[in-house]
This record gives structure tokens, sequence and C-alpha cells, in this order.
């Protein structure tokens, strides 16, 4: 008895030993644990496009992020497509996989209002950098009220990642009730709004050329010596916007190498852009994003979300949900204005038909088509005012014009317009109304099915042959080298690294011999301490393994009694 016991009082002390070189991570139980979860999603790209492609067909609420890993001794950047929830899970449980992580803002999507600053402190040793903050939250809060929205550092997540060399900051605008109608509006309304102080201080934009199609370096070679003289900006007069003076000429910067260059950085404005997230730093530092010490935007307590959970969940930049109140800004760029166009705005051009004017079809053509032909039909000459995209719950908002038939009424509104919500996961289309008396009623008429055609599996295809990849529940990323062909269901409830669709039966990672063995030392010991499968519920909680030693030592050995 006294030699079977110290035997497998020492397989115990080799597991812990083992397990506390390679600890294992919870795995992501939503169905359990929380109930209000999304099912899990998980599955790694080595192309953007091809991640995309895969998050739009899954009926979850998935989105992109872009990681930054060494994969073969090279850096690479994968992507990730998975729920808000079960990123956040594993983002906080394997810091050292997932420390360099990035947003994928989607194109064409509804977004907050969003700032990369920085500046190279050796160069700029005047530069206060809190103070520019403060400049800039203050300057673009008053630029807002041209939409009608009130806005105030109250607002503004303000995110820090500086060094002892570089400033640098995020700030994420959570205005009340309104957002952009995508990212590329967002650069627009900024660079408009700076356009007169790159004029005053001598920055005059080549003809037919918006602020967002060239760099700093061709500003210095196009401006000569007024940009390098920028420094004396501060002797012109200041920047007046809406009767308050703003003297701007602080957010000039010099790089390292005496260039000057604005303290906002203007090229974070494009399509499928990569922000870095909240508690990310950059490939090879260490150095990630967090709550700066002059933030005073408050987090409101929560009762499925931790503060700091709540905290990356407002730092995502498309992280925006519909609301029938919800006011979409748009701007037009600056070489629309030359052509009459108004900036800022908050409407949209005609599509009627075929012919587009002002705003491109939405990224499903196919669906807008169907949607035209709802408002043509039975006589009617409607046609889409503006579409816009919320890729948190994948809703295309349609605002039609000449088209105002009301299931709620039945018969067609006077003078009120009506709006068309095709819900892209559940493959649906509904009706909504801007006429008063439907929206205190909260009106939403029946649900209908979106024509196969046009649903997004019939869409979205994917080849015959895809190299991707998987990660385990310790962040290790493996190769997985086969044929894929995607279904509809994406397997719920199970761990990371044993996800997989129904139509692929074999893995890379399959279950070894070590891992039979692991478990059945797992059962002796569940058994030597008395414990039945149902006392030790493993689909609900993981036992840590000082419990387990704890457990043992409990047990006198037969030398003892």
């Amino acid at each position: 008895m006294k030699r079977k016991w110290l035997e497998k009082l020492k397989k115990v002390e080799e597991l812990a030993s083992q397990y506390k070189r390679h600890p294992i991570s919870s795995a992501y139980k939503p169905r359990l644990s929380r109930p209000w979860q999304p099912s899990s999603v998980w599955k790694l790209f080595h192309r953007q496009a091809a991640a995309f492609q895969f998050a739009k067909t899954c009926k979850e609420d998935v989105h992109v992020f872009a990681l930054e890993t060494i994969l073969d001794d090279i850096e690479r950047r994968l992507y990730l497509v998975t729920t808000y929830a079960e990123f956040w899970f594993y983002y906080m449980k394997l810091p050292h996989s997932l420390a360099h992580c990035y947003e994928v803002i989607p194109a064409d999507t509804v977004c907050k209002l969003y700032f990369d600053l920085e500046f190279y402190k050796p160069a700029n040793q005047g530069a206060d950098g809190k103070k520019m903050v403060a400049l800039v939250i203050e300057f673009f809060s008053k630029k807002l009220e041209d939409f009608g929205i009130k806005c105030s550092a109250d607002y503004v997540l303000n995110l820090d990642s500086s060094t002892d060399e570089k400033f640098s900051r995020h700030l994420i605008f959570l205005l009340p009730n309104a957002a952009f109608k995508d990212n590329i509006h967002v650069g627009n309304f900024i660079k408009s709004a700076l356009q007169p102080l790159l004029s005053q201080n001598g920055y005059i934009l080549p003809s037919k050329t918006s602020l967002g199609n060239i760099s700093m370096n061709d500003f210095d070679e196009h401006c000569g010596d007024n940009a390098k003289n920028s420094q004396k900006a501060s002797t012109k007069p200041p920047y007046a916007a809406n009767q308050d003076i703003y003297d701007l000429s602080t957010l000039f910067v010099q790089d390292k190498n005496g260039r000057t260059q604005l303290f906002i950085d203007l090229g974070v404005y494009t399509k499928n852009r990569n922000f870095r997230l909240y508690k990310s730093s950059k490939m090879g530092k260490n150095v990630p994003f967090e709550v700066a010490e002059d933030n005073i935007f408050a987090m409101k307590p929560s009762k499925h979300h931790s503060i700091e959970e709540q905290i990356f969940l407002c730092s995502l930049i498309s992280n925006v949900r519909f609301t029938d109140s919800l006011k979409i800004l748009t701007c037009s760029s600056t070489e629309n204005k030359k052509n009459g166009a108004s900036c800022p705005s908050t409407t949209a051009s005609v599509i009627t038909g075929r012919t587009m004017k002002g705003y491109e079809f939405s990224p499903y053509p196919e669906i807008d088509n169907f949607i035209l032909s709802l408002v043509t039909r039975e006589g009617f000459n409607g046609g889409i005012r503006q579409w816009n995209y919320f890729s948190t719950e994948e809703l295309l908002v349609y605002d039609t014009v000449n088209y105002r038939w009301c299931e709620n009424i039945g018969r067609a509104h006077r003078s009120n317009n009506v709006m068309l919500l095709v819900d892209l996961k559940n493959e649906i289309w509904y009706q909504k109304c801007y006429d008063p008396v439907c929206r205190i009623q909260n009106f939403k008429s029946k649900f209908y099915p979106l024509p196969q055609e046009v649903c997004l599996p019939s869409i979205f295809k994917e080849e015959d042959e895809e190299c991707f990849l998987t990660m385990d529940e310790n962040g290790n990323i493996k190769d997985i080298k086969q044929k894929v062909v995607l279904t509809k269901e994406w397997t719920v409830g199970k761990s990371m690294d044993s996800q997989s669709e129904e139509v692929i039966t074999v893995w890379e990672s399959c279950i070894d011999d070590a891992s039979i063995v692991e478990a059945a030392e797992d059962a002796e010991l569940v058994d030597a301490t008395n414990l039945t499968w149902e006392d030790w519920n493993v689909e609900e909680t993981d036992i840590p393994d000082e419990l387990l030693l704890q457990a043992v030592e409990a047990h006198p050995t037969a030398e003892e009694t």
C-alpha cells in the first residue's frame, strides 16, 4: 500500500511540475457558465480576404482581428475570426500569444470617430502632449456642432501607449446617439476641419488631390521653405471656428529627420484598416495601449462585463449598434466639395434603378437590387436614398425615397418615407418607419425571408483548397493543410483546438497516447480523493493544480496510518 501511494504521489508531482511549465487555459464555455454569450467561433487565416469571406457565412456576430505573431521563425500577420466575447476571454488568458492584436475596421461599415496621435519626443522638446490632446478633443467637439452633436472630453476614451521616445495616443469618440457612415467619411471630416489650418500655414494642396492621398513627405517637397518654417506659425492669426478661436499651430511637430508633420496621423482612414487594440503592443515591443492618466471618460457598471472588458468594447471602432434614432454622419471629400457637395452632411444622394449618384452600391449589390425591386413593384417609383451597414449586427439599413408603404397602417404614409432592414445573419428583411406614430409604437413589420440567390452563403463561396491555421487553448498556432468546405453551421461549444466543420474529419492535432495516459491518471486521482464525476463538474469548473496536490496531501499514506 505504501509503495502504491508513493508511486501515485510521484506521478502527481510530475504532473504538477508539467502543468506549471505548460499551464492549460480554461476553455471558452458560453453555454454553461455564460448563457448570455455567443457560441464558439475561432478560426485563423493567412489572408484577410479569406477571413472576411468566412465571417460573412457565420450566423454568429463574428468579427475579424489581425494578429502579429512569429510563425516558422518569420514575423507574420494572421487574421482571426471570432466573436467579441470569445476574443476577450482568450485575450486575457493568453497574453503571450495574443499580445499584438489589431481590430480590422471593415470597409463601408458604420463606425466611431477616432484619432491616432503621435510625435517623436527628442525632436519636440517643448511639446506638451496632454495639452495637444485636449486641444484636439476640444476643437473637434466644436466641429461636431455642425452636425448638431454636442460632445466633450466626457465622451472620449483616451488611450495611451507612450514611451520615453514617442508620445502615442488613441482617441475614440463615443458620440451620443451618432456615428459616421464609415471611416472614409471620418477621414474626410478630419481633413476638411484641418484644411484651413494647412492652408494658413503654407500647406497648399495640389489641385484635384485630397489630403488623404499624399504623405507628409510630399507636403515638404511641395511646400518648400514654407514647411521648414512652420515652427513660426504661431505668429500667424489663429484658426477661427464657430466664432471660437483655436491656435492649432501646436499640432505641427517634427519627425526624426526634422521634417514637419501633423500630430494627427491622417493615414489611418483607409478601407479594412488595422487599428491596434486596447491592451496590445506592436510586435517586438511591450508597450500596450492603456487608459491615459488624463482620461475622464467613465465606464458605467455592467452586469455581464468587467470594467476592463467594457473599455475594450468601447475602444472598438466598428462596434456600433443600430437604433432608430441613431444619426449617421457623412462628409464628402475635398474633391467633391469643388463640385458642390457639402461637408459635413447627414444626407446622401439617391440610387434609383442602376443610376448611381453620390454613393455607390453597398458591399452587397445583389441585395441592393433586391431592395430596389421591392420599392419599384406594383407601380411604386421608389429608390434608395442611402444605405448604412452595421458590422456588429450584420445589418443593412436602407433609407428609401418615393416609397412610403407601411405595413402598420396598411397604406402609404403621406409624407414620411420608410426604411427597409436586411438581417444578413438570419437571412430576413423587414420594414420600419420614420413616422412619429409608428416610432412611438416601436413598430416593426413581419419578417420576410430573403431570396435564396441573395443569401450570403450563395454569394460567397470558398475556394476549393485553402491553407489555414488553428490555435490550441495555450495559444500555440499550427498549420492545417487540407481541403476545406465551408458549411453554414460552425461547431458550437467546443474548445479552440477541436473547432472544425462537420465535413472535416481528419486533423493534425488528434488525441495522442500521452493525452490518454494523462486522462487516466487524472481519473485515478479523482478516485483517490473520493470525488465523483458529479462532484467534480468538469463542464463547469477547472480544478487548479494546487487543489489536486492539497487533496493528495490530505490523504495519509499507509505508513502514517
